[in-house]
């Protein structure tokens, strides 16, 4: 990786990051419901402007299907999960259960795509297992209205979900263009996230601040990340974009303590080791 490259991945991190601190302080406002709906249709509004600038064809009519899938899997039930999850534990330790991803991922590779699971990945997956269950002991970490263990379940729901993309992207949408499945995905989440959106009503009328976080949870968590994350795709190839995954959450409780005053115990930020290094050794397996 190049100086330019690092360049892109620092802030992209950066912004992944802060997108967990713009949920939770738009989530209690909105609701989950409204407040990811919000995300994944701007968002996918505003890449649909600029692919049409820029000249480039998604192919809606040959890729909606696979579209359809990967947005539902990869965006809009994590969206939904994370939302959730805003409403009752702090952001960082979102940030931090997010890192579990990847190991999701290499379960879902070696059930469906026959990747081998080597003994560095076992040790991987071993680690980051023990990570969450330091992690999510109830009583240590202060919470919101309660729901800790269905806010951590959420997540770990949501992980679940990125780790099945891959397989889901291989199979459905094998001959779409990442910048396709990026703005395809996204519109397509908030489509089908749309008709919930009257069953599940915002709790209060928004502010200025609430609307400020859902647009830059729009605009720059998720139109503006894609692009930089597929440009590092393009320019280092998918491993090492990935390494993204291990910056997210320094970021996120950075930006917890920063702006929300958010603290973890020593058991929480323990667990975040575990599971960071738990990714680094299924990543790099």
């Amino acid at each position: 990786m190049q100086a330019a490259d690092y360049a892109r991945l620092v802030p992209l991190a950066a912004i992944w990051g802060a997108s967990f601190i713009f949920m939770r302080v738009a989530a209690p406002v909105l609701g989950p419901v409204v407040t990811a709906d919000a995300r994944v249709l701007l968002a996918g509004i505003a890449l649909a402007l600029w692919f049409r600038a820029t000249g480039f064809d998604p192919h809606w009519r040959r890729h909606w299907k696979g579209y359809a899938i990967v947005g539902l899997v990869n965006s809009g039930i994590p969206f939904l999960c994370y939302a959730f999850a805003a409403l009752h534990i702090p952001a960082s330790l979102s940030a931090i259960l997010n890192s579990s991803a990847p190991m999701f991922g290499a379960v879902a590779g070696a059930m469906w795509l026959g990747e081998r699971i080597t003994a560095r990945k076992a040790l991987g997956l071993a680690a980051g297992v023990a990570g969450v269950a330091l992690l999510a002991q109830p009583g240590q970490i202060e919470t919101s209205n309660g729901g800790f263990g269905w806010a951590v379940a959420a997540c770990l729901l949501a992980c679940l979900c990125y780790g099945l993309a891959g397989v889901l992207i291989r199979r459905f949408a094998p001959d779409a263009a990442p910048r396709g499945i990026a703005v395809g995905s996204q519109l397509a989440a908030g489509l089908l996230i749309l008709p919930a959106v009257p069953f599940w009503p915002p709790f209060a009328a928004p502010t200025p601040l609430v609307l400020a976080n859902v647009l830059a949870l729009a605009l720059l968590a998720s139109a503006i990340a894609y692009l930089l994350y597929f440009r590092l795709i393009a320019d280092v190839g998918a491993t090492s974009a990935l390494t993204v995954t291990y910056l997210i959450p320094l970021f996120g409780v950075l930006w917890g303590w920063l702006f929300l005053g958010e603290a973890l115990p020593a058991s929480a930020l323990g667990g975040g080791v575990l599971i960071l290094a738990g990714t680094v050794l299924v990543t790099r397996g």
